[in-house]
């Protein structure tokens, strides 16, 4: 007979056939001995854990809410014992604690012992008062006790759960409303031999079957990979571990076969995207920190090369308040360059509904907290999930020392494929920064071969750039990287079949894409325009309508303390007014987050918010109230007068006048001059100087307001406009009275009311879909109408309008005396299910774009749908107003509180109410109020003071009742009514300077002087931040004289000035 012997060497060989093999065969061969469903008793996965043991106690607290370790450790002592019983973890966001001991088994020496525990939902492991890694059920079920246990060890553990799982409650659905009643089982609590060997074995063949799976067929490399797959499968006995060292040899040989120098090379960043709140309340995202936090600290203890991109200040602030000691373990791990603080921004706020001045305090608050805590200023932008992006933040991103920009939402486009991942992103100003969105088209990647192959497909650099980024790990709902993700990546570093992969983060990332490929890049100017999500700027109109108002209240505060400050002296006061206004600035960014602020969160967290809003407008009431009568005071240097009188105070930079309502039970002075209104209020005309206070005086306007009732329709006229309103509140005309144009389309009808049907294809509260506009159905049925004012200086009629047999509107249409628009106040009780509620106007007008009021200036949108690009934008966002103008001529429609707008040929609408039941069943729901209005004017929109009347309509003349009285006075006036003094506050750091924010609003050069009442020292160009280059230019020149100084402007360009007062 023949020997065993063969030249091959190998005993045996001849009786060992080599098989044809079949793909799906082999493959599933490979799944299934790595499989935690099939045939763990004879695969590998079934020897991970080898040996357990149970816990020897176990006690359970049911918590009356979130709360600290000392009071849940004080109430688990008093516990019984229920190890063996069946423990049920609900209802839904309910705290349950639970007090874990457990020994060793003595014959378990040199072993890696970890605690084992699944509650199906998340939880915190606890040790000696410190919160030590985050547990979920069913992805990170394990806590290491030790890597090399001597036997006998006993240890105690705590364990927090909260019932809720990663992305909340949903009933049936991952977006639905949160179910109030789920309830969790403990199905598994336990210590058991976690077997490194096993576990490094399985993930080589988890990696092999991979690529096996996701590289192309036709490559050779995936038959390689497949068939050393199989191999390894062929030599390795799972209850003999002997045969791991040749199993983990024959995989070794393949990952040892290296990439050549072109390949593409993947910067892998360790990311957690938290959302500050979503499908879950603000309360539970503090927890969410913690628990996804500690387990990335474990990973870096055991992966020093392994880095973590974490953005939010918000986020880092409630960590270092709420578990200290954990804080403390961040703040070494960003000291070794581990921890990496990236974005710096307060929150990851939505990209499109913040003011300017909104934006600019995320990045300073955000900023601020970065560098005083961890010692430098954040270089990147992260706003990965964040439904569009302003064509003004590249501008503010520089300007607070950001120059690259990371996002990938884009990605999510329903209509348009975006043409970059790596590109020169620039604003509307001329400002640029470097833009890179992750190829892998997710900020949750698990580090597989599908996703780093898809990095490379997707690429749309290529032969321009050779580099991108991955994000990688658990996120929306927390949980951060895993060691499966590390040990995959760790493996993939330099692999031939496969890009190269480092671990890495973004600056690393940026500055490589600097210093090879910059030259190369493309160039993408404007806003970011997200096809998809439209809803969002109409959802939870209430959110939306606190937000527009708080910033208006905040301009007026940061206005009245800086005066305060320049006119006093007394920075300790100054001191005291800023502590005091830092936390109601961070609640109010807080809710500028992109799933609070465009409504798509839970009820829950609405509810949050709103109360947020309320705490913050309280309190900044009662700020605003004591600053404005310091001010008075001592701009009237105290003279007192005899009684009480009202002082008018314009917070904006040019002249205002207008029919204003005065404060209840103040007497007017000259009754003869005022109008008593239909709801009992007093009105009369006043003027005020810009950015002053003068004492009120009624005054007679130009012309006075007329209106009379013709057969159908209602006539009103004053100095600049005269409206027909039909006898349902149809706008039948508008005469813009100076050029003789009628601004309503000839035979057609404004202040149209439509309701359309808004069913979305699955993200409710996100979405509108562009079929919403073949459901077209006007609001036409009129249950009353009336003349309710008459003149002289306000003439109004009030309509009521049913939608439907549970929602109607009624409304106030108002023309004031001189004023150039006709103003709609509008109250709806809404009750409806899927329905989006417009307003619409058919304007006399032709032009192919519109534009739209955004941060620091304003945008123009087609009006057609030629190509794919302008259909996407059937619906945009826009802040106080739109317009549409031809040479000549043109209308303008102002808001209150709405950001959704159309414009459509020349069909102008302004989104109102919509009305999903995902995630919040009842967003919207009930009353609301709002205004709009409808502005003729002759000329483009520059020349036409819509920017200064969308501001003035937002926020009336504000009276106050003062005890001081004298001369009227104007802290600030400016020569160009193109540029804007948006800001005038308190400079964060010197206490004896003020800032000032202009910027240049009509998208041309200018040059405007700057008259000042204040007492000036000297003036300084600074950035954002508030700081003066270290090598600064020469002081503005400042006029002492003529208490004057000049700035020139580039368009759309912010300028920021610090002002060292002359105290």
């Amino acid at each position: 007979c023949m020997p065993a012997e063969t030249m091959a060497g190998e005993p045996g060989y001849r009786w060992k056939h080599p098989v044809q093999k079949h793909w799906r065969a082999t493959q599933e061969r490979v799944e299934k001995f790595i499989s935690d469903t099939y045939f763990t008793d004879v695969n590998l996965m079934g020897r991970l854990y080898p040996i357990t043991a149970p816990l020897s106690g176990l006690k359970w607290f049911k918590a009356s809410g979130r709360v600290p370790f000392q009071e849940a450790a004080a109430a688990l002592e008093q516990c019984l014992d229920v190890l063996g019983s069946n423990v049920s973890i609900g209802p839904t966001w309910s705290t349950h604690w639970f007090l874990c001991t457990m020994e060793v088994p003595a014959v378990w020496v040199n072993r890696h012992v970890v605690f084992r525990w699944d509650s199906q939902c998340e939880a915190m492991v606890w040790m000696n008062g410190k919160p030590l890694q985050g547990l979920t059920g069913g992805s990170r079920t394990n806590f290491t006790l030790t890597k090399n246990s001597q036997g006998g060890e006993s240890f105690v553990l705590y364990v927090e759960v909260a019932a809720n799982g990663l992305f909340g409650a949903g009933h049936g659905g991952m977006i639905n409303p949160s179910d109030p009643d789920v309830y969790y089982r403990l199905v598994q609590s336990d210590v058991a031999v976690f077997d490194e060997e096993v576990y490094e074995l399985l993930v080589d063949l988890t990696l092999l079957i991979d690529m096996a799976k996701n590289l192309p067929r036709d490559l050779q490399r995936a038959h390689e990979a497949l068939y050393t797959a199989n191999d390894v499968v062929n030599a390795c006995d799972p209850f003999d571990k002997s045969s791991f060292s040749k199993c983990r040899s024959i995989a070794k040989a393949f990952f040892d076969e290296k990439n050549g120098d072109s390949q593409h090379t993947i910067y892998a960043s360790g990311h957690c995207h938290i959302d500050t709140a979503w499908l879950w309340p603000y309360a539970e995202t503090i927890r969410k920190c913690a628990r996804s936090w500690s387990s990335t600290v474990r990973l870096m203890e055991e992966y020093p090369s392994f880095k973590f991109s974490c953005s939010q200040a918000q986020q880092f602030e409630w960590v270092k308040v709420h578990y200290p000691s954990l804080y403390q373990e961040i703040k070494e791990k960003v000291a070794r360059g581990q921890f990496i603080p990236v974005g710096g921004a307060w929150i990851e706020m939505d990209g499109n509904i913040p003011s300017g001045e909104s934006f600019v305090r995320q990045f300073v608050i955000g900023q601020r907290f970065f560098k005083q805590e961890f010692g430098f200023y954040c270089k990147e932008f992260w706003l990965p999930d964040t439904f569009g992006y302003s064509a003004q933040l590249p501008q503010i991103m520089n300007g607070v020392g950001i120059s690259r920009f990371l996002t990938q939402k884009l990605s999510w486009n329903l209509t348009n494929t975006f043409p970059h991942n790596t590109f020169i992103w620039e604003g509307i100003d001329g400002s640029s920064c470097l833009a890179h969105f992750p190829p892998a088209d997710t900020y949750t990647s698990d580090g597989s071969v599908k996703d780093v192959l898809k990095t490379v497909k997707n690429f749309r650099e290529k032969g321009r750039s050779r580099q991108s980024m991955l994000l990688f790990g658990h996120g929306d709902g927390g949980g951060g990287p895993t060691r499966n993700m590390l040990e995959m990546l760790k493996r993939m570093e330099d692999v031939d079949g496969l890009p190269k992969v480092r671990f890495s983060e973004s600056s690393e990332f940026f500055s490589a894409v600097e210093d090879q490929d910059a030259k190369k890049l493309c160039k993408w100017r404007g806003e970011l325009y997200l096809e998809l999500h439209r809803g969002t700027y109409t959802t939870q109109a209430k959110i939306k309508q606190e937000n527009r108002r708080g910033e208006f209240l905040f301009h007026d505060l940061d206005f009245v303390s800086a005066v305060n400050l320049a006119l006093s002296g007394d920075v300790a006061a100054a001191a005291e007014a800023k502590s005091s206004l830092l936390p109601l600035w961070k609640s109010f960014l807080t809710n500028q987050f992109h799933d609070v602020l465009p409504g798509s969160c839970i009820e829950l967290v609405t509810k949050d918010a709103l109360e947020i809003y309320s705490d913050v407008k309280q309190k900044a009431s009662n700020l605003m109230h004591v600053e404005l009568q310091n001010m008075l005071k001592r701009m009237w240097d105290n003279q007192s007068c005899s009684q009480e009188k009202l002082a008018v105070v314009n917070t904006f930079c040019w002249e205002r006048k207008a029919v204003m309502k005065l404060p209840l039970g103040c007497v007017a002075q000259k009754p003869s001059l005022t109008q008593v209104l239909h709801d009992g209020s007093t009105a009369a005309f006043v003027h005020c100087v810009p950015m002053g206070v003068q004492g009120l005086e009624e005054r007679a306007p130009v012309k006075p307001v007329s209106i009379y009732q013709g057969e159908s329709s209602v006539f009103m006229e004053n100095l600049n406009i005269k409206a027909e309103i039909s006898n349902t509140g149809l706008l039948r005309s508008l005469i813009h009275k100076k050029s003789g144009r009628d601004a309503v389309e000839l035979g057609a009808v404004g202040n149209q009311f439509v309701l359309f049907d808004d069913v979305p294809l699955f993200w409710d509260a996100w979405d509108v879909m562009e079929y919403h506009l073949e459901t077209r159905k006007p609001v036409e049925v009129c249950t009353s109408f009336s003349v309710v004012d008459q003149g002289p200086l306000r003439a109004s009629v009030k309509v009521n309008l049913r939608v439907s047999e549970a929602s109607h509107i009624e409304q106030l249409i108002i023309l004031d005396a001189d004023s150039s628009y006709l103003h709609f106040e509008t109250a709806v009780e809404w009750h409806e299910a899927h329905k989006f509620l417009k307003v619409e106007f058919p304007v006399d007008i032709r032009s192919m774009k519109a534009k739209y009021d955004i941060q620091f200036g304003h945008l123009e949108r087609p009006t057609h749908f030629n190509t794919s690009w302008d259909q996407a934008k059937f619906e945009v966002c826009g802040h106080k107003w739109a317009d549409l103008s031809e040479h000549g001529f043109g209308v303008s429609l102002l808001s209150d509180c709405k950001y959704g707008y159309s414009t459509l040929d020349n069909v102008m609408r302004i989104s109102l109410l919509r009305s999903p039941k995902a995630p919040d069943e009842r967003a919207d729901m009930g009353s609301h109020s709002f205004a709009y209005a409808i502005l003729p004017h002759q000329g483009e929109l520059m020349d036409s003071g819509v920017i200064q009347e969308g501001y003035n309509f937002n926020h009336p003349l504000t009276a106050v009742l003062s005890v001081s009285e004298g001369e009227k006075q104007s802290f600030f006036t400016l020569s160009n009514q193109s540029v804007v003094l948006e800001t005038v506050k308190m400079c964060e750091e010197d206490t004896a300077s003020v800032v000032l924010r202009f910027y240049e609003a009509f998208g041309g050069h200018a040059c405007t002087t700057v008259h000042t009442t204040l007492p000036v020292k000297s003036l300084h160009r600074c950035n954002l931040l508030e700081e003066v280059s270290e090598t600064p230019p020469p002081p503005i020149d400042f006029d002492p004289n003529t208490k004057e100084f000049s700035l020139h402007f580039k368009p759309f360009e912010i300028i920021t000035v610090k002002m060292c007062c002359a105290l």
